[in-house]
């Protein structure tokens, strides 16, 4: 059997998470909530879906625009960029294969916090590349100590802001410091995935290095807070020289007609992202009460889900809350995440971890 490079082999495959039906139907349940993906629970914007019905009915025997050029237009116009400064992805997953691609060789490496998004390591594990991981502190990037273990084999850095999975995020000045020490020819992927929820009026303004002429890649997504994960469509804002590279390596179709179609219309409904945001607030407050009751600690986050430390191990509260039709993600030896949900999906997720905490 052919064989694919040692590096390959030696990547450990991301381990999706099992049909909620197929969860249902092996333990005998229904009526289960997804609370482990980070997804919008109240879903897209009905703008949104009627764009899809449209896109789907229409257009769906002709290749998409390889361009995107409606939604390119609108985001351009929204973010106050030219459309050569952005690239559409397939996911903002996508989006960082095409960066690894673009600029790194075997041989190089990547710095990254840790725990981060579990794809940075990957990607850049699967280019023949070392990830460099530098511990969180105190549940946030390290940005000083990840500046610190850039070497002149570095050619990117990724920085999760808010990070998955803590939530936690890093602010201007620091932000601003850690930019001060990176090398010019360095590229900064700043993962805003969840930059939507973020509430702190002390959230680091990437954008602003990106306009100073940095070699920095915003990357956002319509998978959160627009709803639109089910479509896969993402986006990243750089410079133009750095998106005219990243072009080269993307496929031509890699965003189909219904999911264009689709963000194009969320991207538009501000109404439906406030409501979106005034949902997460709410649970969000509404858990943190809860869990101080029952003196769980947890961190405080600025995205759409909370990272926690239930008491028993990670495994046997995920056991334990599955058997009560509630799916999250267990995240180590003792933590799991939460997505905060509806109001009755984080009553269900509290009223099995107090079954749990009862014995």
């Amino acid at each position: 059997m052919i064989r694919p490079p040692e590096y390959v082999s030696a990547i450990n495959p991301y381990v999706p998470g099992k049909p909620i039906e197929e969860l249902e139907r092996e333990l005998g349940i229904k009526d289960s909530v997804k609370l482990a993906s980070n997804e919008n629970p109240a879903g897209p914007s009905k703008k949104a879906l009627r764009a899809l019905d449209k896109g789907l009915f229409e257009a769906v025997n002709r290749y998409p625009d390889g361009g995107a050029f409606y939604l390119i237009e609108a985001l351009a116009g929204k973010l106050g960029v030219g459309g050569d400064s952005l690239v559409l992805g397939n996911g903002s997953n996508e989006l960082i294969e095409i960066a690894v691609r673009t600029f790194m060789r075997p041989g190089d490496d990547a710095v990254m916090a840790w725990p981060s998004f579990v794809v940075y390591p990957m990607a850049v594990q699967a280019q023949g590349c070392s990830a460099i991981k530098v511990p969180l502190a105190d549940f946030r990037h390290d940005l000083d100590s990840m500046a610190g273990a850039i070497t002149e084999k570095t050619r990117m850095v990724f920085v999760a802001n808010p990070n998955n999975p803590t939530g936690t995020i890093n602010k201007r000045e620091e932000f601003d410091r850690f930019m001060d020490k990176v090398p010019e020819d360095v590229l900064v992927v700043v993962d805003e995935a969840y930059f939507e929820y973020v509430t702190d009026p002390d959230y680091a303004d990437s954008m602003k290095h990106l306009s100073a002429g940095r070699d920095v890649l915003v990357l956002r997504t319509f998978s959160k807070i627009y709803g639109l994960a089910g479509l896969r469509i993402g986006y990243g804002i750089t410079r133009p020289e750095i998106a005219c590279e990243m072009d080269k390596i993307r496929e031509p179709f890699n965003t189909n007609t219904p999911a264009q179609a689709a963000a194009l219309a969320a991207l538009a409904d501000e109404e439906h992202v406030e409501r979106s945001r005034k949902i997460n607030d709410e649970g969000k407050e509404y858990l943190y009460g809860e869990l101080d009751a029952m003196g769980i600690r947890y961190v405080p986050t600025e995205a759409n889900f909370i990272f926690m430390f239930p008491g028993h191990g990670a495994s046997e509260v995920y056991g334990s809350l599955l058997r009560e039709g509630v799916i999250v993600r267990p995240m180590g030896e003792d933590a799991i995440r939460v997505t905060i949900g509806l109001p009755e999906e984080n009553r269900r997720f509290v009223e099995g971890l107090k079954k749990i905490k009862r014995g």
